[in-house]
């Protein structure tokens, strides 16, 4: 390879970890959105959402870091447009707390947001939608298992492992 592709491949990866930075400190400030603060006003500041959830009494954006990080805040408004509730929701607790058996994707799609992956395995005749969390330090999986019909049949978790395939070139 050239020195001048050399240079523009790294200063481009610049350029990417910049852009990714940048996203993660942005999920950081929307932890910071406090209750009264007008929708119009948060999407603003903080840019447009992963998702939004319509809710029987108002509206919820989603801003999740996922792939490359390990919180989704969901920002609840009212029908005014008010900001009623700020949480981050990607915690073991909260993933604990999925009703099996009566939750569907919609639900778990509206209160975690789009999933990290979702796979397929032989012993399980449905999808597994994968979310990445911290529990305090460590970085965990939650494995939400959808059957055919789209209704949570299970919840797993697992530690997140280290890829050792990052040493190969």
């Amino acid at each position: 390879m050239t020195g001048w592709a050399l240079r523009f491949l790294r200063g481009s990866g610049v350029l990417a970890l910049a852009a990714l930075v940048g996203q993660l400190a942005g999920c950081a400030l929307v932890a910071s959105e406090k209750p009264g603060a007008l929708r119009a006003e948060v999407i603003a500041r903080q840019g447009p959402p992963t998702a939004v959830v319509a809710l029987p009494s108002g509206e919820r954006l989603i801003y999740s870091e996922l792939p490359a990080g390990f919180a989704a805040y969901n920002l609840d408004f009212d029908p005014s447009g008010r900001l009623v509730r700020n949480e981050q929701v990607l915690t073991q607790t909260r993933f604990e707390t999925i009703p099996v058996g009566i939750w569907s994707v919609r639900d778990v799609q509206g209160t975690f947001g789009p999933p990290l992956r979702v796979e397929r395995v032989a012993r399980f005749d449905g999808d597994i939608w994968t979310y990445r969390f911290r529990q305090q330090s460590d970085p965990r999986l939650a494995h939400v298992h959808l059957d055919r019909q789209g209704v949570v049949r299970m919840v797993m978790f697992t530690d997140e492992l280290p890829n050792f395939d990052n040493t190969r070139d």
